[in-house]
């Protein structure tokens, strides 16, 4: 696995615990972060999405798909936009960017790798 491929599987590990912990104990998540804790299956539906992405993640760093690290180092910046943004309309709680930060910095590091090979 080359080292862009290591940090998209690092990554789709992250995904895995996030995505496993929506769906298992969601309330535990919400409830760490200042988000108001729910009953709706809404929450679970990110999990199993979130899920899904980190296969996809994990698949294209298995088969080393450098176009794929490419195009998730522009979406995974972009989240800290949105995030930053809904926190701004006060549709969630600062404690949103934390997650945000995490996707930049993973983007980084993919960026990173990439432009040393």
């Amino acid at each position: 696995m080359s080292a862009p491929g290591k940090t998209v599987f690092y990554f789709a590990l992250y995904l895995v615990i996030l995505g496993l912990t929506l769906l298992i104990s969601p309330n535990t998540l919400l409830g760490l972060f200042g988000i108001p804790v729910t009953t709706e299956v809404w929450i679970r539906v990110v999990g199993m999405l979130v899920l899904f992405l980190a296969f996809y993640y994990y698949m294209a760093a298995k088969a080393d798909l450098i176009s794929f690290f490419r195009w998730t180092v522009g979406a995974r910046s972009l989240v800290i936009v949105f995030f930053t943004v809904f926190v701004l309309l006060k549709l969630a709680p600062p404690a949103l960017i934390l997650f945000a930060v995490i996707d930049l910095f993973g983007a980084f590091w993919t960026w990173w790798t990439l432009k040393k090979r």
